[in-house]
């Protein structure tokens, strides 16, 4: 086969031979195809980086090639230095990901061979091809929205009546006054009063879904949840179990005990977890016992069908590991993310990163690998077992090893549940549940959460509550109006009225006789004593209505 050494449209290439690999890393943030995008970077990066030279292989010299060796450390460099993967990736790690890139056709021996042909930490020469390496995008089709359907306002609760109330506007001099006080002199819209209604089971666990997966959307920092996530695999009830079946160290509580680890891995696990008590296998210890105890574990979550992460949450995980450069973003996003999980899966994931935690930073336990360190040796040994796709990923292992050592170092506030989520749902729920009062056009008001100072009455203790409970601020409204210098008498009076009209009782106790009301508007007294004299001298006239009896 010809010379396969012609650089590819759009990379640059070294003729001769180049210092340590030259990177240009960019954080490939959340989104769809994150994985995509990370293949398709390390790929432009180490074909612009990789230096090429002339190589001698069985007295034939090939032009603008590498040894495996090179590729390697070149490679392991790249991904160390890249804030995407980080300084924990493997030389082994490394030489998966060049297997995968001489599987996809990345890179070539300098025979044109690939696919079928093995990669190894050694002297053979190989090349890039003329081809493009990169992978296309693929068209997901996009998962159907779920609306779900909270309590209407326009619902009326069986056997209620919600009479509408027209009242005529009227014009306030004081624009302020017209704000506060704008129903007590009936200056509102059309309304209905909406008596609170008793949300089911499954109302309260649609509504933890909607909020938890907009939450998640939010701190994503993406327009949709779609290309990443289908909404319909996601169990509401599995997260109202995972929120609120919880034991005193934040544990998930199954009620399926059927699905609980079996007695003798726990017993493993909290072994290695407490080293060196590990009293509960009730059996002698030996030379190379801890050992044999942490393959027990990793051979038990080795053999799953699926990981702890299932299948259909692989997108979402990858796509929240963009946000691991913001360590608070992505600890509230695996936060929520874990909420979704099945709870038999995320109490086997409590359980198995609690244990790995503890088992990277004891000291007394002895090490597990002659060869690699314990920290190493853990990621490794179950990075696959938390996170993989069903369907090959060529940089799966390396993403599971970059989430799983962020868990490892996060994972009491990762696996506990998020208590402003919480909050925020509950006080929800709270909301759809209260006695309301309804403006005609504000139908949106009803999905904003209510103050954090509110809780639920019933419709009796709403009922007294509005004969009663108003009395002290329509005083303080009528006191306002008696004592507002800036109306004229005549408005004043005007309001005085129609106050008297809409709030009778108020009104009485502030006026309980006519006197009391009098004193209000004294009367100016008129002194003509004279004209007073002639006018009761004169003749009995007959009475003519004037101007000034006119209302």
């Amino acid at each position: 086969m010809g010379e396969g050494g012609g650089a590819q449209r759009g990379f640059k290439r070294s003729a001769e031979p180049a210092g340590p690999c030259p990177m240009e890393p960019r954080l490939v943030g959340p989104g769809p195809y994150r994985a995509t995008r990370l293949w398709n970077e390390i790929i432009e990066l180490f074909r612009a980086g990789m230096p090429l030279r002339k190589h001698r292989c069985r007295f034939k010299s090939y032009e603008r090639c590498f040894k495996a060796s090179e590729a390697v450390d070149c490679l392991h460099e790249l991904l160390g230095s890249n804030q995407n993967f980080g300084p924990e990736v493997t030389r082994d790690q490394t030489v998966k990901l060049l297997k995968k890139f001489l599987k996809n056709h990345v890179i070539e021996d300098i025979k044109g061979r690939w696919g079928k042909e093995d990669f190894e930490d050694d002297g053979h020469l190989y090349r890039f091809p003329p081809s493009s390496p990169l992978k296309s995008y693929p068209k997901k089709p996009s998962c159907g929205k779920e609306v779900i359907k909270f309590p209407d306002w326009n619902e009326p609760k069986a056997g209620t009546s919600q009479e509408y109330i027209p009242v005529k506007s009227i014009t306030m001099n004081s624009e302020m006054w017209y704000k506060r006080h704008s129903i007590a002199i009936g200056e509102v819209p059309a309304c209905k009063l909406v008596f609170h209604r008793e949300l089911t089971q499954t109302n309260i666990e649609e509504i933890w879904k909607s909020m938890t997966l907009s939450r998640l959307q939010k701190v994503l920092g993406l327009d949709s949840l779609d290309e990443v996530l289908d909404a319909k695999l996601v169990n509401s009830k599995h997260i109202v179990q995972n929120v609120y079946n919880v034991n005193k160290q934040g544990i998930v509580t199954l009620e399926d005990k059927s699905k609980e680890l079996p007695h003798w891995i726990l017993s493993a696990m909290k072994c290695l977890a407490n080293w060196p008590s590990c009293s509960d296998l009730k059996q002698p210890t030996y030379s190379g016992f801890e050992r044999d105890v942490f393959k027990t574990i990793v051979d038990y979550f080795g053999q799953m069908k699926e990981p702890l992460l299932p299948f259909h949450f692989f997108d979402i995980f990858v796509s929240v590991l963009g946000l691991l450069q913001k360590p608070s973003k992505a600890v509230e996003a695996l936060q929520i993310s874990c909420l979704l999980l099945p709870p038999e899966n995320r109490k086997r994931l409590q359980l198995l990163v609690r244990m790995m935690a503890r088992i990277s930073l004891n000291q007394d336990l002895p090490p597990l690998s002659e060869s690699v360190r314990t920290r190493t040796l853990i990621v490794q040994a179950f990075s696959r077992c938390i996170l993989c796709s069903k369907d090959e990923i060529d940089l799966d292992e390396l993403l599971a090893a970059k989430l799983v050592s962020f868990l490892m170092d996060n994972y009491q506030e990762i696996l506990s549940v998020p208590s402003a989520l919480k909050s925020s749902v509950e006080d929800h729920v709270v909301h759809l549940q209260r006695v309301q009062i309804k403006y005609a056009g504000a139908d949106s008001d009803a999905t904003l959460p209510p103050p954090s100072f509110c809780h639920q009455i019933s419709t009796d203790e709403f009922e007294y509550q509005r004969a009663t409970g108003s009395q002290e601020p329509l005083a303080a409204l009528l006191e306002e109006i008696v004592l507002n210098k800036e109306i004229s008498v005549k408005d004043k009076k005007k309001k005085l009225k129609q106050f008297q009209k809409s709030y009778p009782e108020v009104y009485r106790v502030r006026f309980p006789t006519p006197e009391t009301e009098a004193m209000l508007f004294p009367e100016k007294t008129k002194q003509k004593p004279p004209i007073l004299m002639w006018a009761l001298k004169k003749p009995f006239q007959p009475f003519h209505r004037t101007r000034s009896f006119r209302m």
